[in-house]
Parts: structure tokens; sequence; C-alpha cells
């Protein structure tokens, strides 16, 4: 059954319930007149305002710089299939029509990137933009335009940037979007010219997002302040090779040529571990340093805007592919849901970029997820090959904790300068600010931003490990993306590509992120690569941060890409990717990463496939959507038998764990056990591990606009509310991801371990033994679920709880609450959750709110490409009140796809709207 996703309002019935809906109404009514009648946000709104920015879908427009005609053929969603006859021109029209549909978005991203919100929003971002300045995004891609991509790529971003600007000229703001003409009551800014760094710039922001092990290492180095070696590895278990496969099943590493080879299995010596904290890499000495840095770059990267991505563990995705020898029509199936945080628009952008003729001159004939912001098409399909992406996981950054003297640093018991640059913040409304960036051999002092860590870093002590501790200490950033590379160069290749070799051939290109890649042709065949700069390191494992005077700990290399492992046409016949390992432990002998997703999502699909395959059964195109779809807790099927067995005393309680009996650990939306569930689960962790981790670690409650969608009814009500998720103060709290569960798995059956002992408190006596926790665990919860969603568990839902809000990212989160309310959508209650397949993932430090999701889905037919399916987390448009801003949002939370056209004949007969592109 697919999710319940009927919006709550949370109106209770009554005389009350019916003074709430006439203040809505009139609420309402106060803010429609305003937009019509001139008392908008600080000024003259028209409805001629708020449309002034739709794209014009029909008729005709000349384009400067245009060699031919081009046709943009639009579905009844909104999205566009273009069809032109050079490469230049059909860039260049993907350009114009990602404007007319995204540009503010567009705008806001590359200001991100460059470190340049304050020139938008003002003072606000200024620590942001500080921040993201010193990692020097910009910068990066800058560079890498002009010294690293291929002529053909920089024709490409030039002529994607002459659309873009085609569309911007003769526009004043709030013409382009509703969002500038707010812009324009608080400030004079004016959108300039997009440029090709722009568009480039924009892959180190996702790459930040997919970024690895970072936090991890953040988190382990502060626990080391209250935990012991044997605690952090109790936190920290190894990856479990023994139950949840890896991705490459079927291959070897072969010592003497040094390099993977397809066939069959062996070992290759490996050093590898598959999740552990006990690495050597480590600023063993320099503790004291190293925690107060730590946690100030900790709360650092807290503050950064969501669009940067979600800090945190638990973001993922899940790719699978079946050869046709197990589907309905004999050819592969391939499908794919990257997860990433709820933004609104979507990240993706979907798009057809056709040439009406396949020649030298115009090589391009592909579909599917695009960026708004950069020409070429990140995840789909062409006529020969689909492919989908999963983060890999690699671990491509590390943190040193770097020793000053004076104005240098300590490397190799000598002193060396820094290389610095000055760079001026410009701030809408106030003084420029300029700051300097410092940075070491291995990468900027993210320490630097921050004054209050600069004054620890110098009265920092430490122990007889460091005993010269210079003039204090900071902390470097060494990371694979901010070295130039051919990332840009990738995209095209990959879209082209007709066969296996090819889209190896384009894989290799593809430095950062590391990201895995799956394979299927019109040929029937299936594969996967493991693409990146994935460094070597000399001593220590990377899940540590290293003593940057230590020569020892310098990255040796990179692993060769013909050492990457793939995997080609497989005797099991499928392929999945859910984050998990990529290969085992003893059969690769470099160290990938120390901290794997632990494989619960990627094991439940095999399981999944397996079972549809046994016996000669054949998947379908329906199947891999339910697949998608699937909402079982691994978690409660290990947990559920042991609640059901506590002797409960108190009737509530016990009316809340019948809930459980019976229950298949399915988390339906309108499910009433696994709203019960979820909270034990969370109050579990808290009890269990909250008080005993560093108070470093606590995560920040998150505040939301509710947007009610219920207005059905005489009382028609619009209400505005402030919800905020709720934490304890003085501990921290587990995130609740799949570490978790195998945290606890580890240690279910030894029932008087340490973890489960939590303090007495006021009301509640002292839990020793696991089973004295978990009934705390679950008063606790019946009670919390008392407050929230009312005593009667008749009306109790996890689609209650776990709510998406699709928030703006700029002044849909900090601006005034009218504005916020024009542009801000939701909630959508949603079944799902952390670590299952559909993973609307969400974060038990904060609340039960959505905070990841299935950024898109999609299921390719490689039989008949025309019976694809996709949707989108939103629409097509960033235009708050166009008709497809967020029309697919909808079927999205109902878990339904959309036919996706793809042969000229298909796109035609779905075709609402033709735009004709004239030079």
């Amino acid at each position: 059954m697919p999710p319940n996703t009927t919006a709550s309002s949370g109106q209770k019935p009554g005389k009350s319930g019916r003074k709430k809906g006439r203040r809505a109404r009139l609420l309402l009514i106060v803010l429609v007149l305003a937009i019509i009648g001139g008392v908008g946000f600080g000024g003259y709104w028209s409805i001629s305002t708020v449309r002034a920015s739709f794209p014009q879908t029909k008729g005709s427009i000349t384009l400067e710089g245009l060699s031919g005609p081009v046709d943009v053929k639009r579905d009844g969603y909104g999205i566009p299939q273009i069809y032109a006859s050079s490469d230049e021109d059909l860039f260049m029209a993907q350009g114009y029509v990602q404007a007319q549909d995204r540009f503010y978005e567009m705008d806001v991203r590359r200001h991100m990137t460059a470190g340049r919100l304050s020139e938008m929003f003002g003072e606000g971002q200024v620590d942001n933009d500080e921040f993201l300045r010193t990692l020097g995004w910009a910068r990066v891609a800058k560079e890498e335009y002009d010294t690293k991509l291929s002529a053909a790529t920089k024709k490409y971003l030039q002529a994607y940037a002459k659309g873009v600007n085609a569309y911007l000229a003769g526009k004043q703001g709030e013409e382009i979007s509703l969002e500038y003409a707010a812009l324009g009551f608080s400030n004079d800014y004016k959108p300039e010219a997009w440029t090709p760094v722009d568009s480039i710039a924009w892959l180190k922001a996702m790459a930040w997002d997919l970024r690895g092990n970072m936090q991890d290492e953040i988190d382990r180095a502060l626990m080391s302040s209250r935990l012991g070696p044997k605690q952090i590895d109790d936190l920290y278990p190894k990856y479990p090779y023994d139950r949840n496969r890896a991705i490459v099943q079927e291959g070897q590493y072969d010592e003497l040529t040094e390099t993977w080879t397809q066939g069959a299995q062996g070992t290759g010596g490996s050093t590898q571990s598959g999740g552990t904290a006990g690495g050597t890499g480590t600023a063993a000495g320099a503790s004291d340093a190293l925690q107060t840095q730590l946690s100030g770059l900790y709360d650092e990267l807290e503050d950064l805007p969501e669009a940067v991505g979600v800090n945190g563990n638990g973001i993922g995705s899940n790719s699978w592919v079946v050869s046709g020898a197990h589907t309905v029509g004999g050819e592969p199936l391939l499908a794919n849901d990257p997860h990433l945080s709820a933004s609104l628009p979507s990240v993706w952008y979907q798009m057809g970029l056709h040439c009406k003729a396949i020649s030298d001159n115009c090589q391009y004939d592909v579909s599917g997820y695009t960026f708004a912001g950069m020409p070429g098409v990140i995840i789909g399909h062409n006529a020969n090959i689909a492919w989908g992406m999963t983060n890999s996981g690699v671990d491509v950054t590390d943190l040193y904790l770097e020793k000053l003297t004076g104005d240098g640093y300590e490397y190799d018991d000598k002193v060396r300068s820094f290389a610095t640059r000055e760079e001026t913040i410009k701030v809408a409304g106030g003084e420029s600010k300029k700051i300097v960036v410092r940075t070491t051999n291995n990468g900027p002092l993210l320490s630097d931003r921050d004054s209050e860590l600069v004054t620890v870093g110098k009265k920092a002590s430490v122990d007889t490990a460091a005993p010269d501790r210079g003039d204090g200490y900071a902390i470097a950033l060494r990371w694979t993306a901010l070295e130039p590379g051919t990332s840009m160069d990738a995209v095209f290749a990959m879209d082209k590509a007709e066969n296996w070799t090819d889209f190896r051939k384009a894989a290799a290109l593809l430095d950062a992120p590391s990201q895995n890649l799956i394979y299927a042709d019109t040929e029937g065949n299936i594969g996967y690569q493991l693409p990146g700069r994935i460094p070597q390191r000399g001593k220590g494992d990377g899940s540590l941060p290293a003593p940057g005077w230590d020569p020892g700990y310098r990255w040796t290399g990179y692993i060769d890409e013909d050492e990457l492992p793939y995997e080609y046409n497989p005797d099991r016949g499928y392929i999945v990717t859910a984050n998990q390992a990529v290969v085992d432990k003893d059969k690769y002998p470099y160290t990938l990463t120390t901290d794997w997703g632990y494989g619960t999502r990627s094991q439940r699909i095999a399981d999944l496939i397996e079972s549809k395959i046994k016996g000669g059964g054949k998947v379908s195109t329906e199947d891999m959507r339910q697949m998608q779809l699937d909402n079982s807790s691994e978690i409660a099927r290990l947990l559920v038998p042991l609640l059901l067995k506590i002797d409960v005393k108190d009737d509530d309680v016990r009316e809340a764990q019948k809930l459980l009996e019976g229950w298949d650990y399915t988390q339906d939306a309108d499910s009433a056990a696994a709203a019960y569930f979820n909270a034990v689960w969370r109050n579990i962790l808290k009890l269990g591990f909250g008080d005993k981790l560093p108070r470093e670690l606590r995560v920040k409650g998150q505040c939301l606009w509710v947007r009610p969608t219920d207005t059905t009814g005489p009382a028609d009500e619009v209400t505005e509310v402030r919800e905020c998720g709720q934490r304890d103060a003085d501990q921290a709290q587990p995130d609740g991801g799949d570490r978790w569960f195998e945290v606890v798995r580890r240690i279910i059956d030894d029932e008087d371990n340490d973890w489960w002992s939590a303090p007495k408190t006021r009301t509640e006596k002292a839990a020793n033994t696991r089973d004295e926790l978990f009934g705390r665990a679950m008063e606790d919860a019946r009670w919390e679920l008392t407050a929230k969603l009312g005593k009667d568990i008749d009306t109790w839902s996890w689609g209650r709880l776990h709510r998406l809000f699709l928030k703006n990212q700029t002044l849909g989160t900090e601006g005034p609450g009218v504005l916020q309310y024009m542009l801000n959508r939701g909630p959508w209650n949603l079944g799902g959750g952390e670590a299952t397949v559909n993973a609307t993932g969400w974060n038990a430090a904060g609340g039960y709110n959505v905070v990841w999701v299935p950024s898109m889905r999609m299921v390719v037919n490689l039989g008949d490409l025309d019976k694809s399916k996709w949707i989108n987390l939103t629409g097509a448009s960033g235009h708050a009140y166009n008709a497809h801003y967020t029309d697919q949002t909808g079927k999205w939370a109902e878990g339904e796809l959309l036919t996706w056209s793809f042969s000229e004949k298909a796109v035609t007969a779905s075709t609402s709207d033709t735009l004709l592109l004239k030079p």
C-alpha cells in the first residue's frame, strides 16, 4: 500500500475549532487583499507582480546567438524536452529554459557556492560566507575552467551561460522571480550575468553534501573526552559483511598487475577495515587542543545553510539494476532514488536534450535529471544506456590539527609560511568585510573563521606526546574536491556514452564527488563502477583527525583508476548499491573508508529481488516501483519481540504495547504501531546513550513553519504555527541511523551491558538492565505521544508525527512570516523512515519530522524507454504560484511515478505547450 499522505492541520472539532476557523479565514482574506490590493510585504504586490515572472511556454521568442531554430516541448507537468540542430544551440536553449523556471534558485546557489550570500541577504549571512570563502569553491571552479576542462566542455558551458543571459537581458528583478520583488523592498540587489564558472561551482556544493566521513571523524574525536577506546568502538562497530553483502561480489584485485579484474572471487591481502574507531590517524597527545577546535567547528557546520546539505548521518541513496534474464520484458530495469535534504524547489530539474539528427555537429539525445544552473544531464538515460548514482561514502576528507608558530605552522620540525589570500565580502545594506584565508600544505584553516577558536587554539594545552604547543593550534581540511578536476567533462561524456567501454571512460573523469555508478544498456548488459579521486594515506586510516606537523600522515597519492572495483554482468543477474561497503574486506588492499553505511537498505533490496526471482519469477517496472516504497523497519524486527515480553504495569502503557502485537514492521503513514515503535526507539537511544555522549554532539532542535493544506469544509481554516523540535539542553542525542541499528544489535543479547543503564530521575527509578531500560522507554514514549497526538491511541498514526515540510531555502526560512507562508508548502504526512528503502529520514535528536527524502525516483526500462517512469520531489517551476511549483509532490508522496516520454513520437503525444526559439 502506498503511504497515506493526507496533510493534517491539527484542527480539533468544537467551538474552539470554529473560532480558529474564523480567525484563519480572516487571515486568509487579509493576505489575499494585501497581495491583490497593494499592502504586501512592505509595498505594492499585485497579481501582475506574482505572474510577471512566469515563463512563456507557447509561441516564439527570438534569441540572439542561436544558429538555428529550437523547439521546447513541455508536457502537462511543465517538463521541457528541447530539440536543436547543434550542440551549442541545445545547451544555450537549456540555459534559457532553466533560467525561465529556476533562475532565482540558480542565483542563490551560485552566491552560496561563491560565499556571496551577504550580497543578497545582508549581514546575517556573513559568517556563512566567511566559511565558504575559506573553502574556496568558486576559486577551484575557476581553476578547473582555466586549466582542466576540455575545449568542448568549455564551449558547452559558454553556450549555456549565453542562454541564461539571453533570458536575463532587459528584465528587472520582479520580472524574473517573486523573491526579487521581496528583496527589492530591503536592498538594491540586481541579478548579474551568468558565467561558466557559476555552473562548475555547483558541483563543489554537491561534493560537500556527499563528502564522506568528515562528521564521523569529528564525532569520534569529541567522544574521546568522555569515552574510552572500547566504548567508542562499541559506537562504531565493524561493517557486518557476514550479514549485509557488499556491492561488488564477483571479481578480484590482482596483485601482480595491480588492477581490479572481473572474474573469479579471490583475496588481495586486504588492509581495509570495515568500520572502526581504532585507526591510528589521531592527533595523539593534542587532545585538549583537538577537543576545543573540533567543538567549534561542529557549531560552524551546524550553522551552514540547509541548501549546502544536512549536517549528520543518514543521507544516502538507493539504486539497483536487474538483468533481462530476470525481468518481464527480457531487458534490464534500472532504479534510482538519491536521498538528499528536502528543498523547495527540488535540487533536481527534469529535462530532455535531443539533437534533431545525431551528427558530429550535434551529438546528444539524452533525458533525465539535471541541476538548474548546469548544462547536461546528471542521472538518466540516452538512446543506448542508462545510469544511476548513489553516494559511495569513500573517505576523501581529512582534518589536520596544525601546530602554529609565529606567522607560520610547523611541519617536519620546520616552520613554514602560510599561503594567504584576502577576501572581501560585500554586504547588502552594510559595510564590506575583509577576511584573510590562511592555508597550510594540508588545506585551508577552517578554525580561522571563529574568533573564539583562534583564542582557544592559542591557549590550548597538550600532554607529553606533543609537549611543545608552539603558539597554539588550528584545524585544516584536506579534501579532494579542493583540487581542480574534470567532473564537468564526465557529465558530457556520460550523456553521449554508447556502451560499457564509453561509460567507464566517462566515469574515469568523475573525480569528485565519488559516487557508486550503476549501468544498463539496450544490448542487455548491466554493470557497476566506483569512480573518483580516492586518497592513499601514509599513517592512519582517516578515521580521526591527524597531526599536521607529522609528514607520516600526508596523503601519498590516489588509487589508480584501473585499480578501482567494478562489476560487469555478474552471474547473480542484479547489482544493488545503497551506500553499503563497496567490496568485501578480504578482497581489496586499500582502505576506502572506515565508515560505510551498514547495509540495512541494500540487503533489504537484495532480499526483495531474490524473493521475486526465486523459482524463475520475473521483475516488472511496477515491481521496481513497489520496492522503492518498501517501508519495512529492520530495527523493529529485532526489538519488537523483546518489547512484547516486557511486563508492563501501567494500563495506559500496556494499551500502547498492544499496538505492537501482530504488527508486520511496516511503517505506513496510517500505522499507530509504527508511531509508537519509533517513539520507543527514540527513547531507547536517549536513555541508553544520550547522557553518556559529550555535550558537543548535541543537535539543534529544528523550528519549522507549518502551512496546513487541509482547508476543506465551511471552516476553510488557514493557520500559522511555529513548531520546534525538542531536545534536552544538557545532553546529546543519537540520530538513530543504521549505525545505531548496528550498535544496538551488537549488544542486544548482553542484558547487563553498561549502555543499558540510565540514572534515576524525580519520577522514575534507575535502569540497570536492558529490559528495565526498555520498560522506561516504553513509558516515556507513551506519554510523549500522548502529549503530541492525544491520549486516545485510536487517533495515533505515524504520518501525524512523520511530516514533510517543504521550505524555500532562502526567504522561506528566515523571511517574515507572511512571506514564508507564501513560499513554503506542507505538511505531508508520510510513511517510511530511517534506514528503510523508502528512506524518508528523520533525526532522532530533533524529532520525527522528515529531514531527508528520496529527492526523486526513477525506473528505466531498457527494453522500451518510453515505458520508463519518473517523479520529482516538487515540480519543474521555482515560481511560488506557478501551477508546476509542487504539482508532483502529492504523487511523489503517494509513491506514484509519471510516464517518462523519450522518443520524439512519445514526446509529441504528451506535449501540452510548444515554444519556438528563433535565431
